[in-house]
């Protein structure tokens, strides 16, 4: 049950804009109470305009914004006096409306205001609130719902018929509450709630009071009735179910991703296994979206995979899987051509949503963040399902309304509210050593054009800082950090199931992970042979090799950038064992080229020298013993290096990742097989 969260001594004081981001704070904390990105708020306040007078000023809700997070910068500030002469129109169009609001702002800087503005303004009360609570859509999704708010609130609700946000909405619920001298709040059909209050904190009360009173009542109702008609399908075993994730999603992600590419995600949490392993679900979930603003995150309706995990085996799951996906994407072009208006553009015909019995729900999205939105909003839509199946008959918008807020200009444009997408939008990059000087150094690189990245490392606390370092500065799970020892096949196979359980799978693999001896040739012993060889050569083959089978798997093909050496090609003294295997690790890589070819699997080698600032390597004995094998204090070791280059320069972690970002990237589309040197022009490493 929701719970009053309001606090005194935490609120701002006075009822204006500070308390209205309080309040919305709070109703946004909840997603019982509010969706993402969903509901609006508003207060009415009197500011000085430009001239210094007092107006009348309605703070409402700017476009693109989420309750939970939002800001005073996020909010918009119009005029009333302008506002209040709209209820005179008979009607007023989408266009007009948006043309119209823009002009009764305060502050052109101010973002555009909500699509349901008008609903605030049009309410003689000075704090509004309109939410999607889960209880409250149960019973505007019931086929008896009106009945069920009449036994309910008695004459305290006005019900309004199901119609888009707008200004004829605004206008009917302006209408209906001025009818009804007893209403204290509104029920919008199929769509959600909206309640008043003479001061911000009685309108976030009133909000939690009428939702508790429709959540006592449906928990009644509940207690009567079977969930979802009653359990089909036994859950499989924790373990069970993520192994066969980690074998389905590579599988999705590649299926998803034949236009652009997604990240898929999974959740398998007893809410979501009650309900896909229910008597119903597989007719309740193809009924329709529970409320208009999950449409444009999950689309209409969700994938549902009849897979009986009793029965039917892991290869029947993937046939069941492609043939599904592909009949979604007829149904939904289908289903585009049926209802699109000229000017209309097609969106990604795959599905946000998929259900399978006796595993969960997984989810697709063009980021972690986007496939987590769809996972929120459809835990938000089985909550209502749930609630609606037990007062009645669970019934949602026809085709035409569900097409008509998919593809509504005004949803559309809180898209385009995100950032733009960069280079590596949409791709994951699994970086091995990732916690070094290179590897932090390319983690930052690759995120900053818009990756997500693995950190993978064998010092478990370095790769965990870097990533919730990461995650602050670019956002939530932008970053995540497994510990990874690149010579334990064990290791390396967890590690990319991990990645894989993550994000669905792998785009890029930059294989980094390092160390490094130095000895004169004869007093070179095995077990420095061996380090060399099992770090360099043999963990870079274990890591590619997964890698490349599951880049095979998602059919999308891949990138592999190979951190080698300036000694991959030049014989360095007193370096036999670190040389060799550096000689062999950029082999390695043109194999992979030759065989990853015909798969759209490109892989390349940098060739760094001496990148010391940073580095965990040279941080060990490597770099007293270099500077011995040159004759040379440690100190000098940084101008040794920088003098013997062409350019007369010294190269950084920053320098390799540059070079790094470009051989993964589009612009590199049409090169494999390549070793670029970043050296600074050593010219004893020329290649010949």
């Amino acid at each position: 049950m929701v719970q009053n969260n309001w606090e005194d001594n935490q609120a701002s004081q006075g009822n204006g804009l500070e308390s209205l981001v309080y309040r919305s704070n709070l109703l946004g904390s909840d997603r019982s109470v509010a969706n993402w990105g969903g509901g609006n708020t508003s207060s009415k306040t009197i500011e000085k305009d430009f001239k210094g007078e007092d107006i009348e000023v309605m703070w409402v809700k700017g476009s693109g914004s989420d309750l939970a997070t939002m800001k005073a910068h996020n909010f918009t500030g119009l005029k009333l006096e302008d506002i209040k002469p709209l209820m005179e129109k008979e009607d007023m169009s989408d266009e007009e409306m948006v043309n119209y609001l823009a002009h009764c702002m305060i502050d052109a800087k101010h973002p555009r205001s909500s699509i349901e503005t008008l609903l605030h303004a049009f309410l003689p009360y000075k704090h509004v609130d309109h939410t999607h609570p889960d209880a409250i859509i149960s019973i505007a999704c019931a086929d008896n719902g009106k009945e069920v708010a009449k036994e309910i609130y008695g004459d305290r609700f006005v019900w309004v018929p199901y119609i888009r946000p707008g200004f004829k909405l605004s206008k009917m619920i302006a209408e209906g509450v001025k009818e009804n001298p007893n209403a204290e709040l509104v029920i919008m059909e199929k769509h959600g709630l909206v309640t008043w209050g003479d001061t911000s904190k009685s309108s976030y009360e009133k909000t939690i009071a009428i939702i508790q009173e429709a959540e006592a009542y449906i928990e009644k109702k509940a207690k009567e009735k079977a969930l979802f008609g009653g359990n089909k399908f036994d859950s499989l075993k924790v373990e069970d179910r993520e192994n066969i994730f980690a074998q389905i999603l590579p599988l999705i992600r590649g299926q998803v991703s034949q236009q652009n590419k997604m990240l898929v995600t999974y959740n398998d949490d007893e809410s979501v296994l009650n309900f896909v392993n229910s008597e119903n679900a597989p007719s309740l979930s193809q009924i329709g979206a529970a409320c208009p603003d999950h449409l444009v995150h999950t689309k209409r309706v969700p994938l549902f995979i009849d897979w009986e995990p009793s029965v039917d085996n892991l290869e029947g799951l993937k046939e069941k899987i492609k043939n599904g996906l592909a009949k979604y994407e007829e149904e939904y072009i289908a289903y585009f051509e049926r209802n699109k208006n000229e000017g209309d553009e097609l969106v990604e015909a795959v599905p946000r949503v998929l259900l399978i019995p006796g595993l969960g729900m997984i989810n697709t999205g063009k980021s972690w963040t986007a496939a987590n939105v769809s996972e929120s909003l459809y835990h938000r839509a089985i909550s209502v399902m749930r609630g609606s199946t037990s007062l009645g008959e669970f019934v949602s918008l026809s085709e035409s309304e569900s097409y008509g807020v998919e593809y509504w200009p005004l949803e559309l444009y809180k898209l385009s509210l995100a950032p733009a997408e960069a280079e590596y939008s949409r791709q994951v990059a699994f970086v091995t050593g990732g916690a070094g000087g290179i590897g932090t150094a390319t983690c930052y690189r690759l995120v900053s054009e818009g990756a997500h990245v693995v950190i993978a490392d064998i010092n478990k606390e370095g790769a965990v800082e870097l990533a919730e370092n990461i995650n602050k500065q670019f956002g939530e799970n932008r970053a995540y950090a497994v510990k990874m020892d690149v010579t334990s096949e064990a290791e390396v196979q967890a590690s990319i199931q991990k990645s894989v359980l993550k994000y669905g799978g792998i785009d890029l693999l930059v294989n980094n992970a390092g160390l490094a001896s130095s000895s004169p040739f004869e007093e070179t012993t095995m077990d420095q042979w061996n380090l060399n060889i099992n770090v360099l050569v043999t963990g870079y083959f274990l890591v590619a090799r997964e890698v490349f089978k599951l880049m095979k798997s998602q059919e999308i093909g891949g990138n592999m950038v190979f951190i080698g050496s300036k000694n991959s090609i030049y014989a360095g003294k007193n370096a036999a064992a670190y040389s060799t295997a550096k000689a062999a690790e950029v082999h390695l890589a043109r194999t992979i080229a030759a065989d990853g070819g015909e798969l759209g699997i490109r892989v390349n080698s940098v060739l760094p020298d001496a990148v010391i600032r940073g580095s965990k390597i040279w941080d060990s004995s490597w770099k007293k013993e270099r500077a011995s094998s040159y004759g040379i204090g440690t100190d000098d070791l940084e101008a040794h290096y920088r003098k013997r280059t062409i350019l007369n320069v010294n190269i950084l972690p920053e320098d390799i990742a540059e070079a790094i970002a470009y051989l993964g990237s589009s612009k590199a589309a049409k090169t494999t097989g390549c070793m670029v040197t970043v050296d600074g022009g050593v010219a004893a490493a020329f290649t010949r």
